[in-house]
């Protein structure tokens, strides 16, 4: 791990976008429910965090590395409209989910809030901190982008890789957004996956196929029109809120440099490279990543005596 600027659970590696194996409450926000799971001390600080790859990702991402942190903070995890389990209304626009975030916020009932999120989930969570900049603590994010332009990076990685021989043709239709149905779009989530992890293990990723729930529509959206627009380096300045960056050294979807420029954009973020990791250092470098979260947290949003960490 290395780090630049200002900055200094074990797991075995596991489903990124795996569906949650555990019950979620359902909860309509803006006129559409969402599957959502809330865990820690009532009285803490409340953290929600966004999963990525929209129609892909569901809220077991984020459960599974932002509900470490459910022993001090009081976590809130979700299926975005569209994904996973939660119904599928549109629009699919990143200003109405940022809505369905502050939905969120003031359903849980507070205030502020810690926002985190990674991959798209960190397109989100940087445009719920420039469009309610008022209603944000701190923001952790997690190899992400601060506009579209890591999209031709990492189609040049795909097709550059000594690991796999990426289909040229899947691959374009899962970033235009142009996949047929769920089955297609398994097709070439299948295709890509190989890309992800430092270590290539064949037999995870198809259990990560396996594991996906698929919904294209949100899918498509997402990639056929948010994306083509999005481009929030104008605004990023304007963060106040405590920010904290990580980005694993060999992502090749969201590479260093995008993170590098978030961290040159947005006033006193941290940015820090985990040296073993692909996309996803809250699995590979599950004890590194946590700690430098952590320690983040507890210096920017510390927890206050009233909450007990134990419960």
């Amino acid at each position: 791990m290395s780090t630049e600027d200002e900055s200094t659970r074990s797991a075995e590696v596991s489903p990124e976008f795996a569906a949650a194996d555990t019950a979620a409450q359902f909860v309509e926000i803006n006129g559409n429910r969402l599957a959502v799971e809330v865990l820690g001390p009532e009285d803490a600080p409340v953290l929600i965090a966004h999963h990525g790859a929209p129609g892909l990702g569901s809220r077991a991402e984020p459960l599974a590395s932002f509900g470490r942190l459910a022993d001090t903070y009081r976590v809130v995890v979700f299926d975005a409209r569209g994904s996973g389990e939660s119904e599928g209304n549109g629009p699919y626009s990143h200003e109405q989910w940022a809505a369905d975030i502050d939905g969120l916020r003031e359903w849980i009932g507070a205030e502020q809030i810690i926002m985190a999120g990674g991959s798209y989930g960190g397109f989100m969570a940087m445009e719920y901190a420039t469009h309610y900049p008022d209603r944000v603590r701190a923001l952790v994010l997690r190899d992400t982008s601060p506009d579209n332009s890591h999209e031709e990076k990492a189609r040049a990685n795909a097709l550059a890789s000594a690991r796999v021989r990426v289909d040229r043709e899947k691959l374009d239709r899962i970033f235009q957004g142009r996949v047929r149905d769920d089955d297609d779009l398994r097709d070439c989530w299948r295709e890509i996956l190989p890309l992800y992890d430092y270590d290539y293990d064949p037999a995870k990723v198809e259990q990560r196929v396996q594991a996906t729930p698929y919904r294209y529509q949100a899918h498509n959206y997402a990639f056929s029109v948010n994306i083509p627009q999005y481009d929030l380096k104008a605004v990023l300045p304007s963060v106040t809120a405590p920010t904290l960056i990580t980005v694993g050294r060999t992502d090749w979807i969201t590479p260093v440099a995008c993170s590098t420029t978030i961290a040159e954009l947005v006033p006193g973020s941290r940015l820090v490279i985990f040296e073993k990791s692909g996309h996803s250092p809250q699995i590979e470098e599950a004890d590194a990543w946590t700690k430098t979260v952590r320690e983040f947290l507890a210096e920017v949003c510390p927890v206050p005596p009233t909450a007990n960490p134990a419960r």
